[in-house]
């Protein structure tokens, strides 16, 4: 959604900030995936300019991050509903949501549980063992995508 294509920076975070990184996008998703699902639920949710809402629901329709499903012939309606995508985008926006209720909240205006048994919810680093990992024990390193500095073995001046 932002005008900047992050020109030059192999990240896929600024990759997945050009969909989701505008103000007004991931109050979209949330509000769906709370059950919003009508351009006027969602306009009167958000406070949003009509044109804004209008272009952000058609990016993220465009994106495959929502589908657009009509829900009446006359007059012509649709609603909104997350794709796997979308839902995916959940993990993303709980973390936020509880890094918000940690270091911006005095009460938190929302609690995440588990529908079956009510018990909390946290977004947690995990391994592949299902241990969990502590924050200064996660490091990034070069993946498959990464780019090679030039001049290192394997560019054309080896």
């Amino acid at each position: 959604m932002l005008k900047r294509d992050y020109e030059g920076q192999v990240c896929s975070i600024a990759r997945a900030l050009e969909v989701v990184g505008d103000r007004w996008t991931l109050l979209i998703v949330r509000d769906v995936a709370l059950g919003l699902r009508r351009f006027d639920e969602l306009l009167n949710s958000l406070g949003v300019a009509s044109n804004v809402l209008a272009d952000r629901l058609n990016r993220l329709v465009a994106e495959g991050v929502l589908d657009r499903v009509r829900y009446s012939e006359r007059p012509e309606r649709f609603e909104y509903r997350l794709t796997r995508k979308g839902r995916e985008l959940g993990v993303a926006l709980l973390a936020l949501m509880q890094w918000g209720d940690r270091h911006l909240s005095d009460k938190p205006p929302r609690i995440a549980r588990r529908r079956s048994d009510r018990s909390p919810v946290a977004v947690r680093l995990v391994a592949k063992d299902g241990s969990l990992v502590a924050p200064d024990d996660l490091e990034l390193v070069p993946g498959p995508g990464a780019q090679r500095p030039r001049g290192i073995a394997g560019s054309a001046h080896s």
